[in-house]
């Protein structure tokens, strides 16, 4: 049986708390340098209180070290890394093949997308480096990843299943370092794929201010069990700068649908994490920011008329908040405006409008909106109490005092009180009590063994967490001197499996007649991009002009 996490983004302890209680069996995030998410760091301290939760309910958290590190930093990497494996974190994402030379401690390396992991021969080499997680690239196939799985079934295979699309092979983006000196590979990316760009062929302009490096969204909600089947074990959510809002509503919704593929196939999968999730709405992935959806990865498509959220499609059946949020596209814009009095809005009849801000939903979701129970037994002798929680740990307490009989039936009372357990992690699923004398115990007792039974049984899960260690020997792997060090005019500071002439239904494999024309992308700064079409192998590159 293969086990399954759901892993979910985490800006901080707090939101990666509340992706635990929705669901998620794993998180990740930033420390406080080093990660491709320059703008989401966190102390050592909050990854610390994040990982004391998440262990409560054998969910893991992922430190992300995914930037490339110059040589002066390599030191304070180190110590960094040391620091993080006292803590318990479960493993590191990592990009740069360079720290494997260092002095690790046994804490598991997995290979960021950012090393462009597209191919079995790429997945082998990574393997043979001791990863057992490798983070797939976006824009594979459900073949590419079962034949990756196939091939190198021993290695856990990280899939992206939902939010922001990279419109460039990941790791292979030099545009922002090009155009701005701040380094995608170094945590700092400018996102130039979501600015506005002109189009130009053979120095004519074709098209003006166009988003034309801005891809829809990832939604995967609806093929996770082709994932499962190709063979993906972690079930990853993108947004490490998303709010707690966000990430609530994301994880709920992939938790849900997980759950369901998992009850078809209750021989083949299961969930990674302990506990099952109580929710307090019904989540809708369309009510949280996306830019649309792309039809298919490996062929993503843009919206070239906006980079922000569109929301969710109005119908004739959503009902208005004061204060709602509506948008809609007019001569290629998008208009936005707020709902002032929902009772008097008519919609003009003939335009699409969607809800990018619903209210009330956000309301409810600045609340508590969920909790995650871990389902115990509970067991009354006449000697003892005994809680043994769905791992089989298991916590006891004593009873040494003499109870005399009582005149009235006491089991209800009994159950009643062993029970709640409202504000611990643990939910009784049942209560059998095996004395045949109906003793009487008064109900302040069964409150204190009852309290110390949930703190007892805290502290075995803490003790018996299942860390994973992985031990490490120094080895010098031989990489590339990255752009940011040689500035190449030769290199492209960007690759794609996105392509404009497809965007534009101008794809030179699919029509009979059409020319190849010298395309450029121009920014309103006045930089440039010659594009470059690789036909044969369907990828387009991007070069500075």
């Amino acid at each position: 049986m293969r086990p399954i996490e759901l892993l979910a983004p985490a800006k901080n302890a707090d939101i990666g708390i509340e992706a635990i209680r929705h669901g998620a069996d794993a998180v990740y995030i930033g420390a406080s340098a080093w990660g491709a998410r320059a703008a989401a760091g966190n102390s050592v301290e909050d990854i610390e209180r994040l990982v004391e939760f998440a262990h409560l309910y054998k969910a893991k958290v992922y430190v992300t070290v995914n930037t490339l590190i110059f040589d002066e930093e390599m030191q304070e990497v180190e110590r960094l890394i040391w620091q993080l494996h006292d803590i318990d974190v479960d493993a590191l994402i990592v990009q740069d093949l360079r720290l494997l030379s260092l002095n690790l401690p046994p804490i598991p390396f997995h290979a960021s997308t950012q090393m462009d992991n597209r191919t079995v021969e790429k997945v082998q080499m990574l393997e043979g480096l001791g990863f057992p997680q490798v983070v797939l690239a976006r824009e594979l196939t459900i073949e590419e990843i079962t034949t990756i799985h196939e091939k190198c079934p021993d290695t856990k295979l990280e899939v992206f299943v939902h939010g922001a699309l990279c419109v460039s092979l990941s790791g292979r983006c030099n545009a922002s370092e090009a155009l701005f000196g701040r380094s995608a590979n170094r945590g700092e990316c400018a996102q130039v794929c979501r600015m506005a760009f002109d189009l130009l062929a053979d120095g004519k302009t074709v098209m003006k201010d166009k988003y034309l490096l801005s891809l829809k969204d990832n939604c995967q909600i609806d093929h996770l069990e082709a994932l499962l089947m190709a063979g993906a074990s972690s079930l990853k959510i993108e947004g490490r700068l998303k709010e707690v809002d966000y990430v609530k509503n994301v994880t709920a919704a992939y938790s849900e649908a997980l759950n369901k593929v998992i009850a078809k196939h209750p021989t083949e999968f299961c969930r990674a994490s302990s506990g099952h999730v109580n929710l307090f709405f019904e989540p809708n992935v369309s009510k949280s920011f996306n830019r649309g959806f792309v039809k298919d990865v490996s062929k993503p498509d843009a919206n070239i008329d906006t980079p922000k959220s569109m929301g969710e499609p109005l119908t004739p059946h959503t009902t208005l908040h004061n204060g709602d949020g509506l948008c809609y596209m007019e001569r290629g814009n998008l208009v936005g405006f707020r709902v002032n009095n929902a009772s008097t809005f008519h919609p003009v009849k003939g335009i699409q409008y969607y809800r990018n801000q619903d209210i009330e939903w956000g309301k409810m979701l600045s609340k508590p909106s969920a909790e995650r129970k871990i389902s115990v037994v509970i067991d009354v002798y006449e000697d003892r109490i005994t809680m043994t929680d769905e791992d089989g740990l298991t916590a006891s307490v004593n009873i040494e005092e003499y109870f005399e009989l009582a005149r009235t039936h006491q089991k209800d009372n009994i159950i009643r009180q062993l029970s709640k357990l409202g504000d611990t992690i643990f939910e009784a699923k049942q209560v059998t009590i095996h004395p045949n004398k109906n003793y009487f115990i008064p109900s302040s007792m069964l409150s204190q063994w009852r309290r110390e039974l949930s703190a007892e049984l805290t502290k075995e899960r803490k003790k018996f967490y299942p860390l994973e260690r992985q031990a490490h020997t120094p080895v010098t792997i031989e990489t590339e001197i990255p752009y940011e060090q040689t500035h190449d005019k030769d290199t492209p500071v960007m690759i794609s499996k996105y392509c404009i002439r497809r965007q534009l239904d101008m794809c030179l494999r699919t029509k009979t007649t059409g020319r190849k024309e010298n395309w450029m992308l121009k920014l309103a700064n006045g930089k440039s991009f010659r594009l470059d079409f690789d036909c044969k192998n369907c990828f387009m590159r991007l070069y500075q002009q």
